[in-house]
């Protein structure tokens, strides 16, 4: 089911979550799917539990888009547990949409988080790969891509943010049918 992604300034996206206890249930494979079939919908490549409202250590990334199914990730309660080097590249995020800029972040991190089973995973990346496991994994701890940027840059789009909610373009994005 696709899901209706909460745009910033709802209080849940800079809130963190709850990390997830039990695995291997129909509620988690369900948050799963809706998860990806978001994520799909909206051409994103990773998606954060808390952007549908879910208040739980959960993320989605499919650096593919959706063409390689082999390249789908799941992370559940994960940490970055080493970073290094540095890169600058655009981001957007789904709860803004309409929205990039140019973003440091260490150029690859090595994660460790669960898979839906519940078994411990392990895995490193640089580029791209490791700029999108790092925006999700600030979703799950309340930390939004625009507390990476500027006082200045930050500031711009939060008063554009304030004046398209003033006009009433800035609003939810709906589910499909």
């Amino acid at each position: 089911m696709i899901r209706e992604v909460i745009l910033f300034p709802d209080r849940r996206l800079e809130t963190p979550c709850e990390p997830v206890t039990e695995f291997e249930t129909a509620d988690l494979d369900r948050l799963m799917a809706h998860l990806f079939e978001t994520m799909y919908f909206h051409e994103g490549i990773g998606l954060a539990a808390p952007q549908i409202g879910i208040m739980k250590q959960v993320a989605v990334i499919d650096p593919s888009s959706g063409s390689d199914s082999g390249r789908k990730i799941v992370l559940i309660n994960p940490r970055i547990s080493q970073a290094k080097g540095s890169q600058c590249g655009e981001e957007g995020c789904l709860s803004f949409p309409g929205f990039t800029e140019q973003i440091t972040r260490p150029m690859s991190v090595f994660v460790e988080a669960w898979d839906s089973k519940g078994t411990a995973v392990e895995m490193e990346s640089d580029g791209l790969l490791s700029r999108v496991l790092q925006h999700e994994i600030d979703h799950l701890r309340g930390v939004l891509f625009i507390h990476h940027m500027s006082a200045l840059k930050r500031g711009l789009i939060l008063r554009k943010i304030r004046k398209m909610i003033r006009s009433g373009s800035w609003g939810a994005v709906r589910r499909s049918g």
